[in-house]
């Protein structure tokens, strides 16, 4: 794992109650902002920490993305953005993320080979399907299909062994796309197409979405680019909530199925993955730009529980790159394709009036990469409950890079957060007959 630890530099802790002191250790990183080593607090101090959302807590040391928020910055193992929207592919960026470099043409086409030979899903997992009800919620599906892949593909799952846990980063990067699609299509009744070979990535998921078998289908290479686009930007993202929690499964040594299921769940909650449907129900409710005035005052307003989906980070406080990347692309997506949505001119004049207005520029609420997504997908013909599904695809290469990290270090050790304790003290057990409606029976002696 590249990394600076510079632990030469300290800070003194003092519990003042005791008057006793521990020296922390500073490390810092390559880039990025330095921490405090507090592994022995607890046992020489006999104190923890307090950081409800781990706000302020780096939870383990990665070599795999980082995020800039003060500048706008995101790197993949070191490769701007910027420049991977540009010039490489989501399969390449998926080698990148779990090779740990970009590949020469001959180990890019060994990757291209093996995801494209493991699409396919087995056949029992059809029957799987015919258990959810019509209406399920595609993501639901998501998190019980993904778990129920251990059920199938259990040959490779010895997570100790690299070519085990090779094996099945390739086979769920694979058949993420087709597990997606079929949900879809049971959604709909629809029969389930089987992969085509002959077809890249973003290609082959749009023929699995929308071709049919009495008919011939040819895929729009300017939606397969933009797909391609939305994986690749949402292949990772450092420590979010859904990649602390394939750590956290992880780390009891689960297999991989199932802690990327974990993930899947994670991911689904409006607070992380789902922001993007959030974002097309916002649009809606304003409905017309003569709207938008009330709108923006209505999120200024405290008393009023509205808030502009899409806009602002939790990380940046300047402009979120990839939605730079993605709104230059949506009107030329939208162009290509002959479509006119209403919700691009909501959409382009919400963000414009928000940059300049005095409350967003103070609190950095800038277009977030939901923000745009959103719009490119609706243009692609994706339904919304399927957004967080498209979502799902990207991010599993950066679920199953970070867990691969976590396997190899060999200081793991399985998860296990400190609380700070709120609850009663140490009472007795009352027998039933001596409680009496309005006593506290922790009080009774």
């Amino acid at each position: 794992m590249s990394q600076v630890d510079t632990r030469s530099e300290t800070v003194t802790i003092t519990d003042n109650s005791t008057g006793c002191s521990i020296e922390v250790p500073i490390m810092r990183g390559t880039e990025g902002p330095a921490v405090f080593d507090i592994g022995q607090l607890a046992k020489q101090l006999g104190i923890y920490t307090y950081d409800p959302g781990f706000r302020s807590t780096a939870s383990c040391q990665s070599a795999i993305t980082l995020i800039d928020g003060k500048n706008g910055r995101l790197n993949y193992r070191g490769y701007p953005i910027e420049d991977l929207a540009e010039k490489s592919s989501f399969l390449e960026v998926c080698y990148l993320l779990m090779y740990g470099d970009l590949p020469t043409k001959e180990k890019l086409d060994t990757f291209t080979h093996s995801i494209t030979n493991h699409t396919l899903l087995h056949e029992g997992l059809r029957e799987f399907y015919k258990g959810f009800r019509k209406d399920a919620h595609p993501m639901a599906i998501m998190v019980g299909v993904v778990g129920a892949l251990s059920a199938f593909y259990h040959d490779s799952l010895e997570i100790s062994n690299a070519r085990d846990r090779e094996i099945t980063m390739h086979r769920l990067i694979a058949k993420m796309p087709t597990i997606a699609a079929w949900a879809y299509r049971f959604s709909k009744g629809e029969p389930f197409p089987y992969p085509r070979n002959d077809l890249n990535y973003a290609e082959n998921f749009l023929h699995l979405m929308f071709s049919y078998p009495t008919e011939s289908y040819t895929v729009n290479p300017v939606a397969a680019k933009a797909m391609d686009l939305l994986f690749l930007l949402h292949a990772d993202h450092g420590q979010n909530a859904s990649a602390s929690t394939i750590r956290l499964a992880g780390s009891s040594q689960a297999n991989p199925y199932a802690t990327v299921s974990a993930s899947v769940g994670t991911l689904w909650g409006p607070a992380h993955g789902g922001a993007n449907e959030a974002v097309i129900e916002m649009l809606e409710a304003i409905g017309e730009p003569k709207n938008i005035d009330e709108y923006l005052a209505r999120a200024q307003d405290k008393k009023d529980p509205f808030r502009l989906m899409g806009f602002g980070h939790r990380v940046y406080k300047t402009q979120d790159p990839r939605a730079t990347i993605i709104s230059k692309v949506c009107q030329e997506v939208l162009d290509n394709l002959n479509v006119e949505d209403p919700l691009l001119a909501i959409a382009e004049e919400l963000a414009e009036r928000a940059r300049k207005e005095a409350y967003f520029i103070k609190r950095n609420l800038y277009p977030n990469v939901d923000f745009y997504s959103g719009i490119i997908l609706r243009a692609l013909g994706i339904p919304t409950n399927m957004f967080t599904v498209i979502f799902t695809i990207g991010r599993t290469i950066g679920w199953l890079s970070q867990w691969s990290e976590m396997m190899e270090d060999q200081g793991m050790r399985i998860s296990r957060p400190r609380q700070l304790y709120t609850g009663r003290k140490q009472c007795h057990y009352i027998p039933i007959e001596e409680r009496h409606e309005g006593e506290d029976f922790c009080a009774i002696k």
